[in-house]
C-alpha cells in the first residue's frame, strides 16, 4: 500500500545525503528509518516520505475519511532545520497538475511554513489561529510555492505530536468549508515524512 521516496529534490541547493531503510511492513503498518545530513543554503533539500498508493485519485466530495496513525522519534546532532509533516496534494482532475498542497506539521525544528504574510519580526503570519482539528489546536498559514497554493497547519502552541492519530480528511473538510478549496478537486497524493533543510538527524517511524 506504500512507496518509500527519498526525494532529494532540493539537493543541488547544498551538499549532503538522505538515506532510508524499511525495517518492517505488515498490512498497513510500515516502519522505517531515515538518516539525513545536509549543509548549505536555506531551502529544503529532501522530503523522505511514505507515499500512500491506494485510495487516492478521488474527488474530495467522495472522500469520507483518511485515517492516519503515525508514531515517530528523532535524534539529532546540534541544531537542525526541518519539519515532520503530512503532505497532501489536490488537482482539478486525477491526471492534472497539482493546484493545492495541504501540509499538517506535527513537528517544527527551526523551520517555517510558506506564507504570503510575514510580521516585522520576519515570522510568518497565520491567516487563522486556534482551529481545533484531530484533537489539537492549529494555526493555518497560506502562501504559494510558485506552482501550488499551499495551506500549512502548525500546532498553535508549537508542540510536537510524536504520536498522531486522526482523520486527515478533517483538515480537507475545514478548507473546503472555510478557505475556498473546491470539493470538486481530486486528491492526488498523501504522504508523511520529514522535510530536511540542514543539520544531521536520524528519523525513525
Amino acid at each position: 500500500p506504500y512507496t518509500i521516496y527519498v526525494n532529494q529534490w532540493g539537493k543541488d541547493g547544498g551538499s549532503g545525503t538522505s538515506c532510508a531503510k524499511v525495517n518492517s511492513l505488515s498490512g498497513t503498518t510500515i516502519s522505517y528509518v531515515n538518516r539525513w545530513n545536509w549543509t548549505g543554503g536555506t531551502g529544503v533539500k529532501s522530503y523522505t516520505n511514505v507515499n500512500l498508493n491506494q485510495g487516492v485519485g478521488k474527488q474530495l466530495s467522495a472522500i469520507s475519511k483518511i485515517p492516519a496513525s503515525w508514531k515517530w522519534s528523532q535524534t539529532q546532532t546540534g541544531t537542525i532545520v526541518a519539519n515532520v509533516a503530512f503532505d497532501l496534494f489536490t488537482a482539478a482532475s486525477a491526471g492534472a497538475s497539482n493546484q493545492y498542497e495541504i501540509m499538517v506539521w506535527v513537528a517544527n525544528f527551526n523551520a517555517g511554513p510558506i506564507s504570503a504574510q510575514y510580521g516585522s519580526d520576519g515570522k510568518p503570519v497565520p491567516i487563522v489561529q486556534n482551529v481545533n482539528l484531530a484533537g489539537k489546536s492549529w494555526n493555518l498559514y497560506k502562501g504559494s510555492n510558485g506552482a501550488q497554493t499551499v495551506f500549512s497547519f502548525l500546532t498553535s502552541d508549537g508542540s510536537q505530536i510524536n504520536s498522531f492519530s486522526g482523520d486527515l480528511n478533517d483538515f480537507i473538510k475545514y478548507l473546503t468549508a472555510n478557505q475556498g478549496l473546491s470539493k470538486s478537486q481530486y486528491l492526488t497524493t498523501v504522504q508523511s515524512g520529514t522535510e530536511a533543510t540542514s543539520g544531521d538527524a536520524v528519523f525513525t517511524a
